[in-house]
């Protein structure tokens, strides 16, 4: 993995001191646009069975910009793609799941990777941000599924080991490796 392109001084002719770039708003507010798509038109189930569960890579698209730009551009392309959800059948409960598992990730795993800009420094990242997302996802389960569902807290408990597990796993695996992959070739696109 390359150095973070927001530890270097960008001298365009619209840059504040200690502000963004236009360049980095315009590529903030891409990334957003990427996501939204994703999350809106990308979504199917990864677990056999459990249709009610669907993965979207967004997560992605989110995890290359805080690596990118730092966890400030992360945690905004973490929050803003979701906002579109309200006005779908995921409404209120599933748009603040989305966020939790998707700004859970992000930002432990930029802040890691903002202090070691390297492949290890990624690596440590995702591996936290992995830990922090898994329980934050459960303990949203927990919380916020039972609303969402309209089902007692207990039956919700009752799927953690066998249904939200495994998926909030896979769902981190998958997010995980496929930003090791992409990161390095779209890094280099970005830092032009």
């Amino acid at each position: 993995m390359r150095t973070n392109p927001s530890s270097r001084h960008d001298t365009h002719a619209t840059t504040a001191t200690g502000g963004w770039s236009t360049k980095r708003i315009a590529t903030t507010a891409l990334f957003c646009a990427v996501a939204a798509i994703a999350t809106l038109f990308i979504e199917f189930p990864i677990l056999p069975g459990v249709t009610f569960l669907k993965y979207d890579p967004s997560a992605i698209v989110a995890l290359v910009a805080g690596f990118a730009f730092g966890p400030g551009t992360g945690a905004i392309v973490s929050v803003l793609p979701y906002l579109v959800h309200l006005a779908t059948q995921s409404g209120i409960y599933g748009t603040l799941m989305a966020i939790v598992a998707t700004l859970s990730l992000v930002l432990p795993a930029s802040l890691v990777y903002r202090r070691m800009t390297s492949l290890k420094g990624a690596i440590i990242g995702m591996a936290v941000g992995a830990v922090v997302c898994l329980a934050c996802c459960i303990a949203a389960n927990i919380a916020i599924t039972p609303l969402y569902m309209n089902a007692p807290r207990e039956t919700v408990i009752g799927m953690i080991v066998p249904v939200l597990l495994p998926f909030n796993v896979l769902k981190i695996a998958i997010n995980c490796v496929a930003t090791a992959l992409v990161y390095k070739p779209l890094s280099k696109a970005l830092q032009d």
